[in-house]
């Protein structure tokens, strides 16, 4: 999968030593709160949301939730640092 200019690889492990993800979350820093919204919207679909998509006093938009295949996503667009 391309975000951006960086690539993410997964592995895929068979069945007898698979194990969920339930403990990290993946941490997805994205470029505006569009992209934000559309990125959660998409990984939502199936999934389980935790904290909605909102505005915080740090990001224009920041949501955690699980996709449908158990992995778990922090998504955000920070507000920019002083």
């Amino acid at each position: 999968m391309d975000i951006g200019d960086t690539v993410l690889i997964a592995n895929d492990v068979p069945p007898s030593v698979f194990k969920k993800i339930r403990s990290v979350y993946l941490y997805l820093s994205v470029e505006s709160a569009e992209v934000a919204e559309r990125v959660h919207n998409l990984l939502a679909e199936g999934g389980e949301i935790y904290m909605p998509m909102e505005e915080t006093f740090y990001a224009t938009r920041f949501s955690m939730l699980r996709d449908r295949f158990g992995v778990s996503w922090t998504v955000i667009n920070e507000l920019p640092r002083p």
